[in-house]
């Protein structure tokens, strides 16, 4: 099958090559021209250092690469998609498949990015995500994500595209609950970096992600999404992945940042986009807009744009009123 991955970071770069694995004929459309020289010469991308591009990839930076694809994979960061989704929209053919691969809110929106691809395109939009380290996925790591539409068919279509031996995909009717839990999981998982660098321990990680994934939760449910989505792959698996890992740049960000520096400078450090920082407003103000309690990320919001410190906002946490930790505790 002809497939076209758009966008050449990590992420997209080891979707590209695990579909090349899989057989399909792929190319990948960069919007770093000045790489391809490199990539296809000699078979490396800066943004996915240690992997070698396998030989049959085709490198492009022309969105016409995207004519005639059976599945297109729209793997742009989040601020840039709409743009990306709209110039890329004349090139789709009409029997095409769309996936949208980035974790993210659309700032200003609060859209989703599939909700972002799917107005720019005008196509319905499968989700692809769940925990997965662009690292690992390209080295044959065994991995699980999960392919969210509301249409059967075309979750079963990307499913059966990416599926391998070390690439196990699961389908699920819920791209909200999907795309929620994959967003909000890098707020979480920069928080979860904070407190490494603040000297907090394990104990400290294991309170943020369980009460993270809560408000995570409560925001999707009012969404429309399924609570069980948020005990899947996309909620708890992308949770545990995120806020452990030294490959995620969120959680090398929020190390940074407990550490002292500011977040502009942190995101500087890591060198590649920390998706966390966008989606930490936008799940802020769609938190308020929906009267929905979300502390944790307050918490974030205050210190990553407001200038917030970061020992008293945690501070601020560690001192809220009791509570239950279920909002029905089912006592009468």
């Amino acid at each position: 099958m002809k497939a076209a991955v758009v966008g050449s970071g990590a992420w997209g770069t080891a979707l590209a090559i695990q579909l090349c694995k899989n057989g399909h004929d792929v190319t990948m459309w960069t919007f770093e021209k000045e790489l391809i020289p490199q990539m296809e010469n000699e078979r490396l991308n800066i943004r996915l250092s240690g992997v070698k591009l396998p030989p049959e990839l085709k490198i492009s930076g022309d969105y016409a690469c995207i004519q005639g694809c059976k599945l297109v994979v729209m793997a742009s960061p989040s601020f840039p998609a709409r743009t990306v989704a709209k110039a890329a929209a004349p090139y789709i053919d009409d029997d095409a498949v769309l996936v949208s691969v980035t974790k993210g809110l659309e700032d200003g929106s609060f859209k989703r990015m599939s909700e972002v691809v799917a107005e720019a395109t005008g196509r319905d939009v499968v989700v692809l995500t769940g925990p997965s380290h662009a690292e690992e996925v390209a080295l044959g790591v065994p991995t699980g994500c999960l392919a969210a539409s509301e249409q059967k068919e075309l979750a079963e279509f990307v499913q059966d595209a990416f599926m391998s031996d070390t690439f196990r995909v699961y389908t699920s009717p819920d791209p909200v609950g999907a795309e929620l839990g994959a967003a909000l999981k890098n707020v979480i998982a920069l928080c979860a970096g904070i407190t490494d660098g603040l000297g907090c321990g394990d104990n400290t990680k294991a309170m943020l992600m369980t009460r993270g994934l809560t408000e995570t939760a409560r925001l999707g449910l009012s969404l429309g999404a399924k609570k069980e989505t948020f005990t899947g792959l996309s909620g708890i698996g992308d949770l545990i992945v995120t806020c452990t890992s030294m490959h995620s740049r969120n959680r090398r960000a929020g190390i940074l940042i407990g550490q002292g520096k500011d977040p502009q400078t942190a995101m500087q450090e890591v060198g590649a986009v920390v998706e966390g920082y966008y989606a930490a407003k936008a799940a802020y103000e769609l938190g308020k807009r929906q009267g929905i309690d979300m502390p944790i990320t307050a918490a974030a919001y205050k210190v990553l744009y407001e200038g917030a410190d970061v020992k008293t906002a945690f501070s601020g946490l560690m001192n809220r009123g009791r509570k239950a930790e279920s909002e029905d505790a089912g006592w009468l």
